[in-house]
């Protein structure tokens, strides 16, 4: 899958330090020109669904689990790859000097309707939802709260730049993958 970008989340980190590596997976998912997103009362900001992949599990596998867990929709169809996103920060799990995290974005579909979402307690906390959304209305929610917050949420900055992506490519992507 091509590299998209590499963002550091701090100016200071030792990326050769010992490393936590997280691998995660995300769903690009559009319907009637709007995109699905999971939206956050608490911090108001959009973020793509998805989450981390388990060791037992394929790519594939974590992106139905992650993308059912989190909006309560079921995965029909993964359509293809979009790219993925590599992020570097400073660890904050016991003995690791680095964290580094890839993030994979495919292209799906999924049935009509949203069941019961089953969130991690933090996701909870933020009030976490599934929405459909112009590509316009999260790009510019998520900009002005990188521009205003401190600190924005953490995966806002990686959350913008696939935006970014998408909309200068809207126009490539084959409807087969919307």
């Amino acid at each position: 899958m091509k590299l998209l970008k590499t963002i550091y989340r701090y100016k200071k980190i030792n990326i050769k330090g010992k490393t936590f590596l997280r691998e995660a997976v995300r769903g690009i998912i559009f319907r009637e020109g709007k995109l699905l997103m999971i939206y956050s009362p608490v911090n108001g900001d959009y973020k793509f669904p998805g989450g981390g992949v388990d060791a037992d599990e394929s790519y594939h596998e974590a992106l139905h689990r992650e993308i059912n867990e989190e909006a309560g929709a079921t995965v029909i169809a993964i359509t293809g790859e979009f790219g993925k996103m590599l992020e570097y920060s400073n660890a904050i799990e016991e003995d690791y000097e680095t964290f580094k995290m890839y993030s994979y974005y495919y292209f799906c579909k999924i049935e009509k309707g949203f069941g019961v979402q089953r969130l991690d307690d933090y996701e909870e906390e933020l009030g976490f939802r599934p929405i459909w959304v112009d590509i316009e209305r999260a790009l510019e929610t998520n900009k002005k709260l990188l521009a205003e917050s401190n600190p924005a949420p953490r995966w806002t900055r990686r959350e913008v730049f696939v935006l970014e992506m998408l909309r200068k490519n809207l126009g490539k992507i084959s409807l087969t993958r919307k």
